[in-house]
């Protein structure tokens, strides 16, 4: 399989040039996080983890995790030696609270961090993913006592942390769970769990001490739906006063699931309470628990979208290297003695650019999601923070549907380069795209993306964020008009987009409180066609900013910086102009989907 190299460069360029990082550091809360520290952290992290992490990605997908009899689950070899080191170098612990044992860096500085890990080992970035959601969930909802007994080992990665919502009759429909929690006999403060959930990533793994999982359950007397849904800590061990662990919980692996890919990561069927109950703390109130869990759930998304980049990022290397060693045919004007690299055929060509522009899309859009985060938490106002928090809840549902549906097209794309030897598993390509496959399914499926973004983000303010981003977007156009003409086909590929982008919006807002079902009809289109604008506005103005830096810039640096204009051209001129494509099938109402009858018998089998 082909070695990853972290992007380094383009990764320093769109932190800089993008996100503005230098300007997150003038916040307060990240005054000791300037642009030199975080450069070197990221370099750091990228180094180890890509040397560590990366070569134990193989193995991982050909032993996978293992349910032993003793129903313990056993990680591929090597994972447990290095996760410890992980742990030792501290990588997990960079944006969380000191006050726990955290770097308090900025989130888009561990973003990019689990970009990295992600690119490197997909299966195994799963178990700091979810653990970083549950540490983000608890810091901000656990009590100060729980706070204290848990959140210090789980910053330290020492405890790990999980996310138990799905049960065999309650996938995406939450509200159907059936897992109950009563209160303890003893009147204690704790209360016994009962049921089981499904689906369970790191559920149960040999590479922590402890796995605190956080549990969604029904209390006594709950309303139905998702109004009674409550959730509680249930640690593996049970945590002692003076922080040792005790005894085992009644909490168990009944088994892991067999899956397509990411075949390290044990995908668990959990059963709490077969002897009487499994222990466990109400976080927060009574009832509350779907608000507190969709908080972790909108991190774990952002996350998972990283998994389409991240993903994207080593196929594409793997293409690339293989591209420029695979000889087949004559290209055009090649000497007619020898066949020639298949990298100088266009449409080989075609496909790696294709595969380019999109992941560097995508890491715009997840920066700029991830640093809007920082800023909804630490904005220098409140009118930024407020701005900055609904730019987040925009832009997440889009990051997680759109890049994780590109993530796939693009690893699937690594196989058609490769031919027949990328069907087979010996280049490793196949793995890419049989990891990538997962993540336009699970935190939601794409489905549910879209519809969260037309029906409930659309609407905010009366169209007021979308509006607001629009202009945005339309200010940079009429930046492009004066910047000159080596940026016009980008000036008039973004406008042309805007322009549609625009329309669909406004077709949907009209519709959202009127007709649902043609406004649900249009969603994944509709989405489609954002991730596309929003990807192209982000390249755009990295254009602006490579071609205001090419007339000073060295020959190294102008190579660079050159291929970040012709990037941004050619997603603005080859991948742009499919939002016009979009458009008829987001304002064509419901009727269309509802001319078959699908439940009759009648057609024709």
């Amino acid at each position: 399989m082909p070695d990853y190299a972290p992007p380094f460069r383009d990764i320093r360029f769109v932190l800089e040039q993008v996100v503005d990082l230098p300007g997150l550091a003038q916040l307060e809360a990240y005054k000791h996080a300037d642009p030199d520290t975080c450069f070197g952290i990221i370099d750091e992290a990228g180094r180890f983890l890509a040397e560590v992490f990366g070569p134990l990605n193989r193995i991982g997908d050909q032993v996978g995790s293992i349910l032993d009899q003793a129903g313990n689950v056993v990680t591929p070899p090597g994972f447990r030696q290095a996760y410890q080191a992980y742990v030792e170098a501290g990588w997990g612990a960079v944006p969380f609270d000191p006050a726990f044992g955290g770097g308090g860096f900025p989130w888009v500085v561990a973003v990019v961090i689990q970009e990295i890990l992600t690119s490197a080992n997909m299966a195994f970035s799963l178990c700091p993913l979810l653990n970083q959601g549950a540490i983000d969930m608890l810091t901000r909802f656990g009590t100060p006592q729980q706070q204290a007994t848990y959140l210090q080992n789980m910053v330290a990665g020492t405890w790990t942390g999980t996310m138990n919502l799905t049960e065999p009759e309650a996938g995406s429909d939450v509200g159907a769970l059936r897992t109950k929690a009563v209160p303890s006999a003893g009147h204690d403060g704790s209360w016994r769990i009962t049921g089981q959930k499904i689906f369970i990533t790191f559920g149960e793994h040999d590479l922590a001490d402890n796995i605190i999982h956080l549990v969604l359950a029904r209390v006594p007397g709950a309303p139905p739906g998702t109004k009674g849904i409550s959730c509680f800590i249930v640690p593996k061990y049970l945590v002692n006063a003076d922080g040792s662990l005790g005894e085992r919980n009644d909490v168990r692996c009944v088994s892991i699931e067999h899956k397509l890919g990411i075949h390290a990561s044990p995908t668990c069927v959990m059963s709490y309470g077969d002897n009487g109950g499994a222990i466990g703390y109400l976080v927060g109130e009574a009832n509350a628990g779907m608000r507190y869990m969709f908080h972790m759930m909108n991190v774990a998304r952002l996350s998972v979208g990283l998994e389409g980049l991240a993903i994207a990022e080593r196929a594409y290397q793997a293409s690339r290297v293989y591209a420029q060693q695979r000889r087949q045919g004559r290209a055009v004007g090649a000497a007619a003695t020898e066949s020639s690299p298949i990298v100088e055929h266009p449409d080989v060509r075609r496909m790696l650019l294709t595969m380019k522009a999109q992941t560097e899309a995508m890491r715009c859009l997840l920066y700029t999601n991830a640093a809007a985060m920082d800023r909804a938490r630490h904005g220098a106002d409140a009118d930024e923070r407020q701005a900055s928090q609904e730019l987040v809840d925009l832009l997440t549902p889009v990051c997680k549907g759109w890049c994780t549906d590109v993530g796939v097209a693009v690893t699937s794309s690594a196989i058609q380069i490769h031919g027949g030897m990328g069907y087979v598993e010996e280049t490793g390509v196949a793995q890419f795209y049989r990891d990538s496959r997962i993540a336009p399914i699970y935190e939601g499926t794409n489905g549910i993306q879209a519809i969260d973004l037309v029906m409930r983000k659309l609407p905010v303010r009366g169209g007021g964020v979308v509006k607001s981003l629009l202009g945005d977007m339309e200010a940079l156009v009429g930046e492009l008009a004066g910047v000159g003409p080596e940026l016009e086909s980008i000036h008039v590929g973004l406008g042309n987009a805007v322009e549609v982008l625009r329309e669909a919006s406004g077709w949907l807002l009209g519709r959202v409180g009127t007709a649902a079902n043609d406004a649900l009809a249009g969603a994944t289109p509709y989405l489609e066609m954002f991730g596309l604008v929003a990807g192209g506005w982000l390249l755009a103005r990295s254009a602006v900013a490579a071609q205001r830096q090419l007339a000073s810039a060295t020959t190294g640096d102008a190579e660079f910086l050159s291929a970040k204009v012709a990037t941004a051209q050619f997603y603005c001129q080859q991948l742009l102009p499919e939002t016009a494509g979009l458009l008829p099938a987001v304002t064509a109402g419901a009727a269309p989907l509802y001319a078959i009858d699908l439940e009759s018998a009648a057609l024709g089998y």
